[in-house]
């Protein structure tokens, strides 16, 4: 059976920052190459190593534990010789280059990814560089990773229950983060329900311009087919907040039963706990595949691509293997993120 994550290697993720460092300031950027350690387990050995508290080491976004990456991190005050010179856990110093200002989470392209499947069999192989060249054609439906959703999707459920209740539960970067997740579920429900329909525009939906991010509603679906076909719009699914802009029709339709899968009143009507800001907002249901390459040899099949910020490796396997993929190792941990 087709298998990722064999070992570390077999995963490997660089970074496409959304600027680089300047070469002056006071910050200083450290282009860092990670194995088998999480983002946040590096930021605080940089933290320790250079002297600083954990929150002044800043990054764009975390990358997976069991891979090896390569990503930014900043540290303020820092020579960027010293820098290059630091020995971290299971992790290097490439680069160091001053900046102007700290990294934030966000601040990020998107990241480029070197997979390795293994365990391919022949006929696995042209199934699946089949269904790549359909992907190129439609896109990648956008779906979040089941790292969103915690161990056995537990966070679902916590934030299920907290809308539910209409009350805060935990401290509010959690109940954020079981919330999101619960948001994250319902965008992939209705992922699902538009399977033949995820790269179409229906009367009523909400695109989104892919070069500004703004989204529009759909009067004409047939006055969008040129700017669709070149990826130049997508229709949009739901991140269920306040001030969502909405959907009409059949598109409003899907969306408001993806909501009552999780007994949730439409987001128009959604009641909030008062200690809770949620504006939410759109995702677009897929994404272009860029720089796509990919080969079959031996028993493995390599997978070269680039993925925006937010997007999920892993979907793409996925989405090449149906039903077959297994894991090199079941130990994800919560906060893996290959994209962000």
């Amino acid at each position: 059976m087709p298998r990722i994550r064999a070992q570390p290697e077999d995963f490997v993720v660089e970074e496409l920052p959304l600027f680089p460092p300047t070469g002056e300031g006071t910050h200083t950027h450290l282009w860092i190459e990670k194995r088998l350690r999480t983002t946040d387990d590096v930021a605080r050995d940089l933290a320790r190593a250079v002297g600083v508290p954990p929150r002044e080491v800043g990054y764009a976004g975390r990358k997976d534990r069991h891979a090896v990456t390569r990503q930014w991190f900043s540290v303020p005050e820092l020579a960027p010789e010293q820098a290059r010179g630091l020995e971290l856990p299971d992790a290097r110093v490439l680069d160091a280059v001053r900046h102007t200002h700290r990294l934030r989470v966000g601040q990020l392209r998107g990241n480029r990814f070197r997979l390795r499947v293994r365990e391919v069999d022949a006929e696995d192989a042209e199934r699946a560089a089949e269904r790549l060249d359909e992907l190129r054609r439609r896109g990648l439906p956008n779906r979040f990773g089941r790292q969103r959703f915690g161990r056995d999707g537990g966070n679902v459920a916590r934030g299920t229950e907290m809308l539910r209740g209409g009350r805060l539960r935990g401290d509010r970067r959690q109940a954020l983060l079981m919330i999101s997740a619960l948001q994250s579920a319902v965008f992939n429900q209705v992922l699902d329900a538009r399977a033949d329909s995820y790269d179409r525009l229906l009367e009523g939906d909400v695109a989104m311009t892919h070069a500004t991010g703004l989204c529009f509603p759909v009067r004409e679906p047939e006055a969008e087919t040129e700017r669709l076909a070149s990826f130049e719009v997508s229709p949009t699914g739901p991140i269920f907040g306040t001030k969502m802009q909405r959907p009409r029709g059949a598109a409003a339709a899907i969306e408001d039963a993806a909501m009552a899968r999780f007994d949730l009143p439409p987001a128009s009507a959604l009641a909030l706990p008062r200690e809770l800001r949620l504006h939410g907002g759109r995702r677009p249901l897929r994404i272009r595949l860029e720089d796509v390459r990919s080969d079959w040899d031996d028993g493995v099949m390599g997978l070269d691509f680039t993925l925006p910020a937010g997007s999920y490796a892993t979907i793409l396997v996925a989405e090449l293997f149906p039903g077959k993929l297994e894991e090199g190792t079941n130990d994800l941990p919560e906060d893996a993120d290959e994209a962000h």
